[in-house]
């Protein structure tokens, strides 16, 4: 069975839009993934605020990556966020993903997003369904 980090390695090296958002990968780990990355311009709404799609993909990009790290591959099934604080250009955020719950068909994993200094701007739910392709 492959490490989580060779895993990780494998989806992050086809995942081009992860790379545009411009991760940066922390740790790797079973049932759970650290991930950091800065907001750009190009990411801001019309308020000037990061778009909510930012932060939900960003959430969602350490969801995949924790829930992919058993070997197993997993694919998202439900999805949630709950947005609490505006992200601005330059803000540098990370997000921590943790398995809560993990049977043979589904997993559940909560994701905190939090900007450098430590407020909590997002929180991420998310259930997983494993199918029965091997990384």
């Amino acid at each position: 069975m492959k490490a989580p980090t060779e895993i990780v390695d494998l989806m992050f090296g086809n995942d081009a839009y992860s790379q545009w958002l411009g991760i940066e990968r922390v740790k790797d780990g079973l049932g759970t993934s650290h991930l950091k990355m800065q907001i750009r311009k190009e990411m801001c709404n019309g308020f000037d605020i990061a778009h909510g799609g930012i932060t939900f993909a960003f959430a969602d990009s350490a969801l995949a990556f924790a829930s992919n790290s058993h070997g197993i591959k997993a694919v998202s099934i439900e999805t949630s966020i709950s947005h609490l604080a505006p992200l601005h250009i330059d803000d540098r955020i990370e997000a921590v993903a943790i398995q809560k719950h993990r049977s043979r068909k589904l997993g559940h994993y909560e994701v905190e997003v939090r900007k450098s200094d430590k407020t909590l701007v997002a929180l991420f739910k998310g259930t997983v369904y494993h199918t029965s392709d091997e990384w």
